[in-house]
Parts: structure tokens; sequence; C-alpha cells
């Protein structure tokens, strides 16, 4: 399968660092949300055509692993990597890096699932996720076209 990846140069704002210059653990899950924003529009699946499609997709699973800290000034890259799954859910990995030496900041993971709009989980891949998939080469052919 191909690997769907998007990057984006993160710009750290002062508002988002303590008192040490280091920027707060809360910050993290804001710029996984950019990466997932980026990698919407980079490959159409984006919470607004989810919202169009009748579903939510909620997060229901978020870590992350702090590997060294991000400081005011840095401009590290976060790498967003869609992870393929059979199952009705949207799965991301992260990696951000220190733009100066390629040295690994954080890594963090994701799962989104799918809901209907009067909030009852969605068991079985929605059919327009089913043809996102086919069309970016996430699945296997049905072999029995």
């Amino acid at each position: 399968m191909n690997e769907l990846k998007a990057s984006k140069e993160l710009e750290i704002r002062f508002s988002e660092v303590d008192s040490m210059g280091v920027v707060w653990h809360g910050s993290y899950p804001l710029y996984f949300e950019d990466a997932r924003e980026l990698f919407g529009k980079k490959y159409d699946l984006t919470y607004m055509g989810f919202f169009d499609q009748g579903c939510f997709a909620p997060i229901v699973e978020l870590t992350f692993h702090y590997k060294k800290p991000i400081k005011y000034e840095m401009r590290p890259r976060i790498d967003i990597i869609y992870r393929p799954t059979e199952a009705a859910k949207i799965v991301f990995d992260y990696e951000i890096y220190d733009t100066e030496d390629e040295s690994l900041i954080a890594t963090g993971h994701s799962v989104q699932v799918f809901m209907n709009q009067q909030y009852q989980l969605i068991w079985e891949n929605p059919e327009f996720y089913l043809q996102w998939k086919k069309r970016w080469g996430q699945c296997e052919e049905d072999p029995n076209p």
C-alpha cells in the first residue's frame, strides 16, 4: 500500500511555552490537530467532508511520547502518517523532529471512529471512506469484482 504522509513546520508561539521557555505538554494535541487538518486538505479527508457525509470522527485514543523538549523559537516539523486498517476507524502516527539536527522530539498516535449525527457509533466503514481508501490505495482490492 502507498504510504500517505504530510509534513508541516510548526511555529512555536510564546503563549505555548512555560516559564522555562519549554512548550507546555497541552500544546501537543493542538499540533497533532494541525497535522490532521493538513493531512485532510492534502488527501481530501476533512472534518467538513465527514459532516457532509452525515458523520463525525471523534478521537477515542491519543498518546504522546516525549523525547526532548521543544523550546521557544525552535522550528520543529511534524510528520503525520496514515496507518491503514480494515476496521471502521482512522489511525495516524505522528513524529515531531527538530529541523536543526533532525533529532526526534516526540511521537504520538491517534485513533478516530465514526459516529452518525445522532451520536451513534458506526461499526462498518462508511461508503465514502471505503471509496477514499480505494482512491488512495489503502485497501486490498476486492477479490470478487
